[in-house]
């Protein structure tokens, strides 16, 4: 049984001009990112950091935000949906950033995690697994290969190192004119991967009252493969 209606099966095959539309929203993601890094400062407030790169994006590309940017830090980091709040960046705190811009219509999806100083040993391993997990899932993209299967690649990682437990949400989702569409990446998912979908691969592991780390890139399904969209390192980015 198939999930969703007609009308959202057939956009989840995107048209040549519709990918250079979600690409140019993307590159306007990118640009903020990089923006981020060097707005991010200790003793800043999550939703302080959250306007300044959504003033940003609207300045600069005349984009709007694809939806409520999440700005995790610390302990909050380990919440996968947390809101940007009051809570202040501290010495050691893992950032969970996952943002997008709106450009004519179409819609960009990203989340980088970064830290503020070196963050403790066991967070920098976790960081290290998510990264796997996201790298080997997103390098398994093609057309014909199931999404709950691209989904398990990353969940069986994040299990072999104990922490499967901890990663409670899909691996990704379609993009285009909403932020979520077909096809659906998780364990329950009906979705094969088709030429011209776009679908998030995010993974991530968040431990309460520790944090959590996310790494995600919205990538386009090629004739005999895939091309993300962003070429931002996910190397731990230490501020």
């Amino acid at each position: 049984k198939r999930i969703g209606t007609l009308g959202m099966q057939i956009r989840a095959v995107k048209e040549k001009n519709e990918i250079k539309l979600l690409i140019n929203s993307a590159n306007a993601a990118q640009k903020a990112l990089y923006k981020a890094y060097d707005t991010a400062k200790i003793g800043m407030k999550e939703y302080e950091f959250s306007a300044e790169i959504e003033y940003y994006l609207k300045k600069t590309f005349g984009a709007e935000p694809s939806f409520d940017f999440i700005v995790a830090s610390g302990e909050n980091s380990s919440m996968p949906h947390a809101a940007a709040g009051i809570r202040k960046f501290k010495k050691g705190d893992m950032i969970t950033f996952d943002f997008g811009a709106r450009i004519n219509s179409y819609n960009s999806d990203m989340t980088r995690t970064f830290s503020m100083g070196r963050p403790s040993v066991r967070l920098h391993d976790i960081y290290k697994i998510v990264r796997e997990a996201q790298n080997t899932a997103e390098c398994a993209l093609k057309p014909g290969r199931s999404c709950k299967d691209i989904d398990k690649i990353a969940r069986d990682i994040i299990t072999e190192y104990g922490y499967g437990e901890y990663f409670g949400h899909g691996l990704g989702h379609g993009v285009g004119l909403d932020i979520h569409e077909l096809p659906v990446m998780n364990s329950k998912s009906f979705d094969v991967l088709k030429e011209g979908m776009v679908v998030t691969v995010e993974p991530g592991i968040y431990i309460p009252g520790l944090g959590g780390v996310r790494i995600e890139n919205t990538c386009c399904i090629t004739v005999d493969g895939y091309k993300s969209f962003f070429d931002a390192s996910t190397k731990l980015k230490i501020i």
